[in-house]
């Protein structure tokens, strides 16, 4: 059933987690996990199809707000609760590593001080991509804002300041609060 969404357009697909399906049952043979490649092509395609119809800015913002409500939806559902700054971070590096998102480090973790940097090896997004000018990772962005803010319970904003598209060879996001 289509709802209104912002500004009145009509939607289909507002998210809940039960979109997500039961996926032992639907793929009981295929499983959960589906090849890398496969992903991206849905990912660039659809980016690509946007970016013809809105503009690379627009859809940039769109990725990072997608990330984001992905992010609130994965804290909820692969984090939560932990309590503390160390079982936090520890949960994320072994649910990263586990549903095969990345080799995430924990390079400087001040939570109290506004600030966290943590690298993501073998990245989902963009590892194994061709050298760019530019960096890819703006979903990963929203993704990583939301996933510190869901446990701070304050705003927190990502920028990626290393990507294996310009070179690193890993993606590199430092994630500070919003003042």
């Amino acid at each position: 059933m289509e709802k209104p969404g912002k500004g009145g357009a009509m939607r289909k697909y507002e998210f809940s987690w039960d979109l997500l399906g039961n996926i032992e049952d639907g793929r009981a043979n295929m499983g959960n996990f589906v090849d890398v490649g496969t992903y991206r092509l849905m990912q660039f395609t659809l980016r690509d199809v946007m970016e013809e119809e809105f503009g690379s800015e627009i859809v940039d913002k769109i990725f990072y707000s997608a990330g984001y409500k992905a992010g609130t939806e994965f804290y909820r559902h692969n984090i939560h609760p932990v309590s503390s700054d160390h079982e936090f971070l520890q949960k994320m590096q072994e649910v990263f590593k586990d549903k095969k998102i990345g080799i995430l480090r924990v390079e400087e973790a001040l939570l109290d001080d506004g600030r966290v940097v943590v690298a993501i090896d073998e990245d989902l997004d963009c590892s194994g991509l061709p050298e760019l000018d530019y960096e890819t990772c703006i979903y990963d962005e929203g993704f990583m804002s939301a996933m510190v803010g869901c446990y701070t319970q304050q705003e927190w904003v990502a920028k990626e300041i290393d990507c294996w598209c310009t070179g690193a060879r890993t993606c590199r996001f430092m994630i500070t609060k919003k003042p």
